[in-house]
C-alpha cells in the first residue's frame, strides 16, 4: 500500500499579491495562521493560489517560499500541473529540489487531449521525480474529464499515489473508488462534498473553506474518521451557505475577498479576474459574521 500524504483538509492557500508582485510578508503570516489552527497541509499555487496567473519565477518562489516557511511541520504540496507537459515536468522538478512533499498535477487544460493522452502525460511527469504526485480532475475547468478507468491504469505508477476529485459527480467517483480500491487516496476537491466523499472511503479535502475555516474542515474530516458521521454531517450542512457564498463567483474570487476581510491579504487579483460584486461580497460578508470570522 501506497503511503498517505495527509489525512484531514489541505488549504488551497489563495496567494497574497498586490500591485508590485506576492506579498511574501502577508503569505507568511497567512500561512502561519493555517498551521496554528490545525490544518493538516498545505497545497501552494493551485487554482486558488492564482497559479495561472502568477509568472513562472513567481510560481517558483511562492513554492520555495512556502515550503521553507512551513518547515516539515504539515505536508506542502506544490501546483506544478500545466497544459504544456515538458513545463510540468520542469516545475515538479524543481518543486521536488526545493523540498515539496507533493505535487498537485491538474489535468492538461484547454488542449482537452484524449484519456490516453492524459494518461502518457501523467506517467511521464510521475517518471521525471522522487516524490508522491496527486492528480487533479476539475473537468470545469479544463475542458476534460479524468476517466475512472484511467485512473485505474495510472494508480498502477508507484509515484500516483492520490487523486483531487473535483468533478461533482459523486457516481463517477464512486466508479473510480471501486476500480482503484487502496491503491490510490481520493481528496474531496468540492467543499460541499466532503462527507459525501468521505463516505466513498475518501482520505479528506483540498479545500477553498479551509483558507478562512481550517480547524472547522480538518474537524469534519477527523470526526468522520473517528467514525462520528452524523456530527460531520452537521458541520458540513451547517457550512454549506458559507461554502456556496465562496463559490457564487469563480473561485478565488470570493475566498480572496473573503481572506481579505480577515485581514491577511489585499482584495487584490490579476486579471482576467476581478473583484467580487458588491451584491455577493454582501451576501459573503454576512456568512462570514454569521461563523463569528469577522465583525
Amino acid at each position: 500500500m501506497k503511503k498517505t500524504i495527509f489525512t484531514g483538509a489541505a488549504t488551497a492557500i489563495v496567494t497574497p499579491m498586490d500591485e508590485n508582485g506576492v506579498n511574501y510578508q502577508e503569505f507568511e503570516r497567512l500561512i502561519e495562521w493555517q498551521i496554528q489552527n490545525g490544518i493538516d497541509a498545505i497545497v501552494s499555487v493551485g487554482t486558488t493560489g492564482e497559479g495561472s496567473t502568477l509568472t513562472d519565477e513567481e510560481h517558483k518562489q511562492a513554492i520555495k517560499f512556502c515550503v521553507d516557511v512551513v518547515n516539515k511541520r504539515v505536508p506542502v504540496i506544490a501546483g506544478t500541473g500545466s497544459n504544456d507537459t515538458a513545463y510540468a515536468i520542469e516545475l515538479s522538478k524543481y518543486a521536488e529540489e526545493v523540498g515539496a512533499d507533493a505535487l498537485l498535477l491538474v489535468t492538461p487544460y484547454y488542449n482537452k487531449a484524449t484519456q490516453k493522452g492524459l494518461i502518457q502525460s501523467f506517467k511521464v511527469v510521475a517518471d521525471a521525480v522522487n516524490i508522491p504526485c496527486i492528480l487533479y480532475n476539475v473537468p470545469s475547468r479544463t475542458g476534460c474529464n479524468l476517466l475512472p478507468e484511467s485512473v485505474a491504469v495510472l494508480a498502477e505508477h508507484p509515484n500516483i499515489v492520490a487523486i483531487k476529485e473535483a468533478c461533482g459527480n459523486i457516481s463517477q467517483i464512486a466508479k473510480l473508488a471501486s476500480l482503484c480500491g487502496d491503491k490510490i487516496d481520493i481528496y474531496s476537491g468540492n467543499d460541499d462534498q466532503i462527507v459525501p466523499v468521505m463516505s466513498l472511503g475518501g482520505k479528506g479535502v483540498i479545500s477553498v473553506l479551509s483558507n478562512i475555516m481550517p480547524n472547522e474542515t480538518s474537524q469534519m474530516c477527523k470526526l468522520y474518521m473517528a467514525g462520528k458521521h452524523q456530527e460531520a454531517l452537521k458541520l458540513q450542512l451547517d457550512l454549506l451557505p458559507l461554502i456556496d457564498a465562496l463559490f457564487c463567483e469563480v473561485n478565488p474570487i470570493p475566498v480572496k475577498h473573503a481572506v481579505y476581510k480577515m485581514g491577511f491579504c489585499q482584495d487584490y487579483l490579476r486579471l482576467p479576474l476581478t473583484p467580487m460584486e458588491s451584491q455577493n461580497a454582501q451576501k459573503l460578508e454576512n456568512l462570514m459574521r454569521a461563523q463569528n470570522l469577522i465583525k
